[in-house]
């Protein structure tokens, strides 16, 4: 091989280093899931993943195993770029679309449902890496059947909650308020978290209970029974962190990458504002840069070898 075609090749490597240290240093950095009211994902690690005890958790370990729990924080689409509705179909809005989440979009009754009435509500969805980006809540309509698939024209056009959130969260969680309208028995709020700073977006569905209807004249009508989810538990989540393949680095679900990688909720190493997307780069550089000069040394002793 000449020195021109080595050092090409070497050139070569180098720009694939330079690509993928670029990679990763601005991708996805930002998981999560609605804890109030629990989604369904979060009610059901909650439960354990090991041994759940409603019947519709059970069904989904028993049907996609444990690891989509264990993942609980990466329903996500990496390159929604904003146009969710047309990248997910009707009757997969809970999943997002994938596979590994399947069993989300269950049309089931049996769902755990958190309580709640009309009026002021205050949502907290848990991150386990905060981001820029907007987060919107939307509620099923009046009519809503949940033993039906969930289509995008169930969703009330109007969301009630929408709020822009950084690269901070309290202790770990976006905490903001929203307004609930007046429906009765089991409804379903969808949640999509769009990133700014990037193409990313998250999603979850959490399954309501706004009770019986009470008909005017009459005496009240118990509220219909629902078992109530827990939230995931920081204690939870960080025992189990070990078992998770998501990435914080990537967009999730990377194999070759460290599981339960977590980022510190306030920590500024996200893309764009950690240093080190830089020093990736600039290493990334000077291995090419290194390589490229060593085979160039190289061939010129050899050069010098055969003609003396």
């Amino acid at each position: 091989m000449s020195i021109k075609r080595s050092a090409l090749s070497a050139g070569a490597v180098g720009a694939a280093v330079l690509a993928v240290a670029a990679a990763t240093a601005g991708t996805a950095v930002a998981h999560g899931t609605m804890t109030n009211p629990v989604s369904r994902v979060g009610a059901c690690y909650a439960e354990g993943p090991e041994h759940p005890v409603s019947q519709v958790c059970k069904d989904l370990v028993a049907t996609s195993g444990t690891q989509p729990l264990y993942d609980w924080n990466e329903v996500n689409i990496a390159d929604a770029n904003g146009n969710s509705q047309a990248l997910i179909p009707d009757g997969r809005l809970c999943s997002a679309n994938r596979d590994k989440y399947a069993a989300l979009d269950w049309p089931r009754l049996d769902w755990p449902a958190t309580p709640v009435k009309a009026g002021a509500f205050t949502f907290r969805f848990r991150t386990t890496a905060p981001h820029v980006g907007t987060q919107t809540v939307y509620i099923t309509k009046p009519g809503y059947d949940p033993a039906k698939p969930l289509k995008w024209s169930d969703l009330d056009p109007a969301p009630v909650a929408q709020v822009q959130v950084d690269r901070t969260a309290t202790n770990g969680y976006y905490t903001y308020s929203g307004t609930l309208p007046q429906r009765t028995g089991r409804q379903l709020l969808y949640t999509v978290w769009q990133r700014s700073d990037s193409p990313e977006a998250f999603y979850s569905c959490s399954d309501v209970d706004f009770g019986a209807a009470v008909a005017a004249g009459t005496a009240a009508v118990p509220a219909l029974a629902a078992q109530t989810p827990a939230a995931p538990s920081d204690a939870q989540i960080a025992a189990d962190a070990p078992k998770s393949t998501v990435a914080h680095h990537g967009h999730g679900g990377d194999p070759n990458a460290p599981a339960g990688q977590i980022v510190p909720t306030a920590s500024a190493a996200v893309a764009g504002t950690s240093a080190t997307g830089p020093l990736l780069l600039a290493g990334a550089a000077a291995i090419g840069v290194g390589w490229a000069g060593a085979v160039l040394r190289r061939r010129r002793v050899e050069a010098v070898r055969r003609d003396s």
